[in-house]
Protein backbone atom coordinates (compact mmCIF):
# COMPACT_ATOMS: atom_id res chain seq x y z
CA UNK A 1 0.00 0.00 0.00
CA UNK A 2 1.21 3.54 -0.77
CA UNK A 3 0.09 7.08 -0.90
CA UNK A 4 0.51 9.76 -2.99
CA UNK A 5 0.29 13.30 -1.63
CA UNK A 6 -1.57 15.77 -3.91
CA UNK A 7 -0.86 19.64 -3.08
CA UNK A 8 -2.96 21.43 -1.29
CA UNK A 9 -5.08 23.68 -2.43
CA UNK A 10 -6.51 26.72 -0.40
CA UNK A 11 -9.78 28.90 -1.15
CA UNK A 12 -11.37 31.64 0.96
CA UNK A 13 -14.43 33.28 0.96
CA UNK A 14 -15.79 36.43 3.65
CA UNK A 15 -16.65 33.82 5.96
CA UNK A 16 -15.12 30.00 5.69
CA UNK A 17 -11.56 28.60 4.37
CA UNK A 18 -11.20 25.46 2.48
CA UNK A 19 -8.23 23.42 2.61
CA UNK A 20 -8.68 20.69 -0.15
CA UNK A 21 -6.02 17.81 -0.66
CA UNK A 22 -6.85 14.08 -1.67
CA UNK A 23 -6.04 10.87 -0.22
CA UNK A 24 -4.72 7.72 -1.84
CA UNK A 25 -4.66 4.20 -1.24
CA UNK A 26 -3.25 1.45 -3.32
CA UNK A 27 -4.74 -2.12 -3.15
CA UNK A 28 -1.56 -3.71 -5.26
CA UNK A 29 -3.68 -7.28 -5.17
CA UNK A 30 -7.31 -7.34 -4.13
CA UNK A 31 -7.95 -11.48 -4.50
CA UNK A 32 -4.86 -11.60 -1.93
CA UNK A 33 -6.92 -9.03 0.14
CA UNK A 34 -10.15 -11.72 0.42
CA UNK A 35 -10.77 -13.45 2.84
CA UNK A 36 -9.47 -11.17 5.55
CA UNK A 37 -12.84 -11.53 7.37
CA UNK A 38 -15.19 -8.62 8.46
CA UNK A 39 -13.99 -6.29 10.00
CA UNK A 40 -10.57 -6.39 9.04
CA UNK A 41 -8.90 -3.63 7.26
CA UNK A 42 -6.21 -1.80 5.36
CA UNK A 43 -5.35 1.49 5.51
CA UNK A 44 -3.65 4.59 3.64
CA UNK A 45 -0.48 6.41 5.04
CA UNK A 46 -1.49 9.06 7.18
CA UNK A 47 -2.17 12.54 5.49
CA UNK A 48 -2.36 16.14 7.27
CA UNK A 49 -4.62 17.89 5.46
CA UNK A 50 -5.89 21.28 7.63
CA UNK A 51 -4.11 21.12 10.12
CA UNK A 52 -5.54 17.52 10.73
CA UNK A 53 -4.40 13.74 10.15
CA UNK A 54 -6.57 11.62 7.98
CA UNK A 55 -6.24 8.40 6.62
CA UNK A 56 -8.81 5.73 3.94
CA UNK A 57 -9.56 2.49 5.57
CA UNK A 58 -10.68 -0.57 3.15
CA UNK A 59 -12.28 -3.59 4.44
CA UNK A 60 -12.53 -5.82 1.63
CA UNK A 61 -15.27 -8.43 3.24
CA UNK A 62 -17.16 -5.42 4.26
CA UNK A 63 -17.04 -3.51 8.29
CA UNK A 64 -19.88 -5.54 9.26
CA UNK A 65 -22.11 -8.21 8.63
CA UNK A 66 -24.61 -6.57 7.52
CA UNK A 67 -22.60 -5.40 4.40
CA UNK A 68 -24.09 -7.73 2.20
CA UNK A 69 -21.35 -9.29 -0.12
CA UNK A 70 -20.24 -5.50 -0.37
CA UNK A 71 -16.35 -3.91 0.52
CA UNK A 72 -16.55 -1.26 2.82
CA UNK A 73 -14.43 2.51 2.98
CA UNK A 74 -14.15 4.68 5.21
CA UNK A 75 -12.27 8.06 5.71
CA UNK A 76 -10.87 8.10 9.26
CA UNK A 77 -9.85 10.93 11.41
CA UNK A 78 -6.82 10.78 13.39
CA UNK A 79 -6.23 14.07 15.35
CA UNK A 80 -7.41 14.95 18.78
CA UNK A 81 -9.65 17.01 20.84
CA UNK A 82 -11.48 19.66 18.25
CA UNK A 83 -14.62 18.49 16.11
CA UNK A 84 -13.64 19.44 12.38
CA UNK A 85 -16.48 19.99 9.33
CA UNK A 86 -15.51 18.80 6.56
CA UNK A 87 -17.01 17.83 2.92
CA UNK A 88 -15.69 14.63 1.15
CA UNK A 89 -15.73 11.96 -1.94
CA UNK A 90 -14.73 8.96 -1.93
CA UNK A 91 -14.49 6.88 -5.62
CA UNK A 92 -12.23 4.11 -6.52
CA UNK A 93 -10.90 3.10 -10.18
CA UNK A 94 -8.95 0.77 -12.00
CA UNK A 95 -5.30 1.04 -11.34
CA UNK A 96 -4.77 1.49 -14.98
CA UNK A 97 -7.01 4.22 -15.12
CA UNK A 98 -9.92 2.81 -17.37
CA UNK A 99 -13.19 4.42 -17.22
CA UNK A 100 -15.32 4.57 -15.51
CA UNK A 101 -15.01 4.44 -12.35
CA UNK A 102 -14.92 1.14 -10.10
CA UNK A 103 -17.28 2.90 -7.86
CA UNK A 104 -17.97 6.54 -7.02
CA UNK A 105 -20.07 9.00 -4.62
CA UNK A 106 -21.48 11.85 -4.26
CA UNK A 107 -19.62 14.93 -1.74
CA UNK A 108 -20.56 13.75 2.01
CA UNK A 109 -20.79 16.53 4.57
CA UNK A 110 -19.79 15.47 8.26
CA UNK A 111 -18.17 16.80 11.14
CA UNK A 112 -15.44 14.13 12.76
CA UNK A 113 -15.26 14.73 16.15
CA UNK A 114 -13.50 12.85 19.43
CA UNK A 115 -14.39 11.86 22.84
CA UNK A 116 -16.16 9.43 24.54
CA UNK A 117 -19.09 9.38 21.95
CA UNK A 118 -16.92 10.39 19.03
CA UNK A 119 -17.88 10.32 15.25
CA UNK A 120 -14.30 9.94 14.15
CA UNK A 121 -15.07 7.81 10.65
CA UNK A 122 -17.16 8.22 7.98
CA UNK A 123 -17.71 7.09 4.80
CA UNK A 124 -19.83 4.05 2.97
CA UNK A 125 -20.21 0.44 4.53
CA UNK A 126 -21.63 -0.57 0.52
CA UNK A 127 -18.85 0.96 -1.24
CA UNK A 128 -18.39 -1.17 -3.80
CA UNK A 129 -19.73 -4.79 -4.46
CA UNK A 130 -16.89 -7.73 -3.62
CA UNK A 131 -18.41 -9.89 -6.80
CA UNK A 132 -17.50 -6.83 -9.53
CA UNK A 133 -14.10 -6.69 -7.84
CA UNK A 134 -13.28 -10.13 -7.94
CA UNK A 135 -14.10 -9.98 -11.94
CA UNK A 136 -12.09 -7.27 -12.33
CA UNK A 137 -9.54 -8.74 -11.25
CA UNK A 138 -9.29 -11.80 -12.86
CA UNK A 139 -10.11 -9.97 -16.17
CA UNK A 140 -7.02 -7.51 -15.28
CA UNK A 141 -3.80 -7.25 -12.63
CA UNK A 142 -6.65 -6.78 -9.46
CA UNK A 143 -4.80 -3.17 -8.80
CA UNK A 144 -7.08 -0.47 -7.60
CA UNK A 145 -6.69 3.08 -6.04
CA UNK A 146 -9.43 4.21 -3.74
CA UNK A 147 -9.47 7.74 -3.51
CA UNK A 148 -10.93 10.73 -0.89
CA UNK A 149 -10.63 13.97 -1.82
CA UNK A 150 -10.96 15.99 1.52
CA UNK A 151 -12.08 19.27 2.54
CA UNK A 152 -11.12 20.52 6.15
CA UNK A 153 -13.92 24.11 6.30
CA UNK A 154 -12.40 26.77 8.87
CA UNK A 155 -14.13 29.54 10.43
CA UNK A 156 -10.11 30.97 10.29
CA UNK A 157 -6.70 30.38 8.87
CA UNK A 158 -5.50 26.56 10.51
CA UNK A 159 -2.72 27.41 12.54
CA UNK A 160 0.42 25.75 10.99
CA UNK A 161 3.02 26.72 13.99
CA UNK A 162 2.56 23.00 15.96
CA UNK A 163 2.65 21.57 12.82
CA UNK A 164 6.52 22.84 12.15
CA UNK A 165 7.34 22.55 15.89
CA UNK A 166 5.76 18.72 15.62
CA UNK A 167 8.54 18.06 12.90
CA UNK A 168 10.99 19.81 14.62
CA UNK A 169 10.88 17.95 17.36
CA UNK A 170 10.53 14.42 15.52
CA UNK A 171 13.49 15.01 13.39
CA UNK A 172 15.91 16.14 16.46
CA UNK A 173 17.39 19.38 14.14
CA UNK A 174 19.23 21.59 16.44
CA UNK A 175 18.44 19.66 19.97
CA UNK A 176 20.63 20.66 22.90
CA UNK A 177 19.34 18.33 25.77
CA UNK A 178 18.88 14.61 26.20
CA UNK A 179 16.52 13.34 28.73
CA UNK A 180 17.40 9.94 29.77
CA UNK A 181 13.90 8.26 31.24
CA UNK A 182 14.46 4.50 32.12
CA UNK A 183 16.49 2.65 29.33
CA UNK A 184 14.75 5.83 26.30
CA UNK A 185 16.19 8.91 25.45
CA UNK A 186 14.25 11.88 24.38
CA UNK A 187 15.86 15.06 22.75
CA UNK A 188 14.88 18.79 23.28
CA UNK A 189 15.47 22.51 22.37
CA UNK A 190 16.31 23.92 25.75
CA UNK A 191 15.23 27.27 24.88
CA UNK A 192 11.33 25.96 24.29
CA UNK A 193 11.09 23.52 27.27
CA UNK A 194 12.03 26.17 29.37
CA UNK A 195 9.60 28.80 27.90
CA UNK A 196 6.92 26.40 28.49
CA UNK A 197 7.39 24.92 31.79
CA UNK A 198 8.11 26.81 35.03
CA UNK A 199 10.05 23.97 36.22
CA UNK A 200 12.28 23.33 33.28
CA UNK A 201 13.25 27.06 33.39
CA UNK A 202 14.76 26.71 36.70
CA UNK A 203 16.01 23.11 35.94
CA UNK A 204 17.75 24.25 32.88
CA UNK A 205 18.43 27.90 33.30
CA UNK A 206 18.30 28.75 36.89
CA UNK A 207 20.50 29.46 39.79
CA UNK A 208 21.02 25.94 40.66
CA UNK A 209 21.51 24.76 36.79
CA UNK A 210 24.33 22.61 35.98
CA UNK A 211 26.94 24.29 33.36
CA UNK A 212 26.69 21.20 31.85
CA UNK A 213 22.73 20.58 31.06
CA UNK A 214 23.69 18.34 27.94
CA UNK A 215 22.11 15.38 29.75
CA UNK A 216 19.56 15.08 31.97
CA UNK A 217 17.67 12.32 33.71
CA UNK A 218 14.23 11.71 34.99
CA UNK A 219 12.83 10.05 37.38
CA UNK A 220 9.23 9.07 38.72
CA UNK A 221 7.57 9.28 35.10
CA UNK A 222 7.08 6.77 32.29
CA UNK A 223 8.93 6.83 29.07
CA UNK A 224 5.64 7.07 26.97
CA UNK A 225 4.48 9.46 29.44
CA UNK A 226 7.54 11.72 29.13
CA UNK A 227 6.97 11.00 25.49
CA UNK A 228 3.21 12.39 25.22
CA UNK A 229 4.07 15.26 27.55
CA UNK A 230 6.78 16.52 25.06
CA UNK A 231 5.03 16.38 21.81
CA UNK A 232 1.90 18.48 24.19
CA UNK A 233 4.46 20.98 24.94
CA UNK A 234 6.00 21.42 21.38
CA UNK A 235 2.39 21.21 19.70
CA UNK A 236 0.00 22.42 22.53
CA UNK A 237 -1.90 19.12 21.72
CA UNK A 238 -1.92 15.15 22.73
CA UNK A 239 -0.65 13.15 20.15
CA UNK A 240 -2.49 10.50 18.68
CA UNK A 241 -3.00 7.17 20.75
CA UNK A 242 -1.56 4.14 19.41
CA UNK A 243 -4.45 2.26 21.15
CA UNK A 244 -7.52 2.26 19.27
CA UNK A 245 -9.62 3.29 22.35
CA UNK A 246 -7.78 6.25 22.94
CA UNK A 247 -5.61 6.83 26.36
CA UNK A 248 -6.87 4.88 29.38
CA UNK A 249 -7.72 6.38 32.61
CA UNK A 250 -4.66 5.16 34.22
CA UNK A 251 -2.73 6.96 31.02
CA UNK A 252 -3.89 9.99 31.82
CA UNK A 253 -4.20 9.82 35.66
CA UNK A 254 -0.08 9.69 35.02
CA UNK A 255 -0.41 12.56 32.33
CA UNK A 256 -1.98 15.02 34.96
CA UNK A 257 0.45 13.95 37.71
CA UNK A 258 3.58 14.62 35.41
CA UNK A 259 1.46 17.84 34.08
CA UNK A 260 1.25 18.97 37.66
CA UNK A 261 5.04 18.17 38.50
CA UNK A 262 6.39 20.24 35.12
CA UNK A 263 3.36 23.08 36.02
CA UNK A 264 1.82 22.20 32.81
CA UNK A 265 -1.64 24.01 33.68
CA UNK A 266 -3.14 23.85 30.76
CA UNK A 267 -2.26 20.17 29.92
CA UNK A 268 -3.50 18.88 33.53
CA UNK A 269 -6.85 20.92 32.56
CA UNK A 270 -7.21 18.68 29.44
CA UNK A 271 -6.40 15.61 31.63
CA UNK A 272 -8.46 16.85 34.40
CA UNK A 273 -11.55 17.35 31.82
CA UNK A 274 -11.09 13.96 30.69
CA UNK A 275 -11.11 11.78 33.91
CA UNK A 276 -14.09 14.17 34.52
CA UNK A 277 -15.86 11.86 32.25
CA UNK A 278 -14.46 8.27 33.60
CA UNK A 279 -15.97 8.40 37.02
CA UNK A 280 -17.70 5.10 38.61
CA UNK A 281 -17.97 2.93 41.56
CA UNK A 282 -14.72 1.50 40.26
CA UNK A 283 -12.61 4.43 40.21
CA UNK A 284 -13.93 7.09 42.31
CA UNK A 285 -11.40 5.89 45.38
CA UNK A 286 -8.39 6.91 42.79
CA UNK A 287 -9.94 9.88 41.40
CA UNK A 288 -10.40 11.75 44.51
CA UNK A 289 -7.11 10.74 46.20
CA UNK A 290 -5.65 12.33 42.94
CA UNK A 291 -7.99 15.21 43.40
CA UNK A 292 -7.05 16.20 46.61
CA UNK A 293 -3.03 15.51 46.44
CA UNK A 294 -2.75 17.28 43.32
CA UNK A 295 -5.60 20.08 43.82
CA UNK A 296 -7.96 19.25 41.01
CA UNK A 297 -10.82 21.04 42.34
CA UNK A 298 -13.05 20.65 39.22
CA UNK A 299 -12.16 16.62 39.35
CA UNK A 300 -12.85 16.64 43.05
CA UNK A 301 -16.45 18.56 42.27
CA UNK A 302 -16.90 15.76 39.88
CA UNK A 303 -16.48 12.87 42.37
CA UNK A 304 -18.52 14.90 44.98
CA UNK A 305 -21.45 15.26 42.45
CA UNK A 306 -21.96 11.67 41.09
CA UNK A 307 -21.34 9.87 44.19
CA UNK A 308 -21.66 12.24 46.95
CA UNK A 309 -20.99 9.19 49.97
CA UNK A 310 -17.64 8.92 48.97
CA UNK A 311 -16.64 11.84 50.43
CA UNK A 312 -17.16 10.54 53.42
CA UNK A 313 -15.80 7.35 53.23
CA UNK A 314 -19.30 5.44 52.20
CA UNK A 315 -20.94 4.53 48.83
CA UNK A 316 -24.44 2.29 48.86
CA UNK A 317 -23.38 1.33 52.61
CA UNK A 318 -20.33 -0.01 52.25
CA UNK A 319 -16.99 1.40 53.26
CA UNK A 320 -15.19 2.53 49.75
CA UNK A 321 -11.21 1.88 49.91
CA UNK A 322 -9.32 4.92 50.10
CA UNK A 323 -6.29 3.39 49.42
CA UNK A 324 -4.52 5.08 46.78
CA UNK A 325 -3.68 2.61 43.55
CA UNK A 326 0.06 2.75 42.16
CA UNK A 327 -0.01 6.46 40.65
CA UNK A 328 -0.19 7.61 44.08
CA UNK A 329 1.97 6.03 46.40
CA UNK A 330 4.41 7.18 48.81
CA UNK A 331 7.28 7.01 46.52
CA UNK A 332 5.42 9.13 44.05
CA UNK A 333 4.03 11.38 46.79
CA UNK A 334 7.59 12.25 47.45
CA UNK A 335 8.63 12.26 43.42
CA UNK A 336 5.94 14.07 42.51
CA UNK A 337 4.54 16.39 45.12
CA UNK A 338 1.97 19.20 43.79
CA UNK A 339 2.78 21.74 46.78
CA UNK A 340 2.68 25.24 44.55
CA UNK A 341 5.75 25.83 46.61
CA UNK A 342 8.03 23.01 45.49
CA UNK A 343 11.59 22.44 46.20
CA UNK A 344 13.61 21.99 43.26
CA UNK A 345 16.87 20.03 44.11
CA UNK A 346 19.10 19.16 40.84
CA UNK A 347 22.57 17.22 41.59
CA UNK A 348 24.85 15.47 39.19
CA UNK A 349 25.29 11.97 39.41
CA UNK A 350 27.96 9.30 38.96
CA UNK A 351 27.52 8.91 35.24
CA UNK A 352 27.82 12.96 34.32
CA UNK A 353 24.15 12.95 34.09
CA UNK A 354 22.13 15.90 35.59
CA UNK A 355 18.89 14.24 38.16
CA UNK A 356 15.92 16.03 39.15
CA UNK A 357 14.03 15.63 42.29
CA UNK A 358 10.99 16.97 43.70
CA UNK A 359 11.22 15.08 47.10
Amino acid sequence: MAGERVPEKITSSTIFVETTATLCLEVTNYLQLTGMGVSKFVSSPALRVGGYEWRIDFFPDGENEDCAGNASAFLTYLSQDVDVSTKFRMRMLEKKGRLPPVASFDVSKRVFSSGPYKDDSWGHYKFVDKAKLESLSQLGDGCFTVLCDVTVIHDSLPVELPFHLERVLGDGRGTDVTFHVCRQKFHAHSPLLAARSPVFEAQLYGPMADKDMGRVKIVGVKPFIFETMLHYIYTDSLPPCPDEGGYSAAAMQHLLVAADRYGLDRLKLICEEDLCKRIDAETIATMLALADQHHCKRLKDACQELFPAAARGRTRGKRVNSAPTPIVTTKLRRGLRSDAKLRRVLRSDKEGYVEMALP
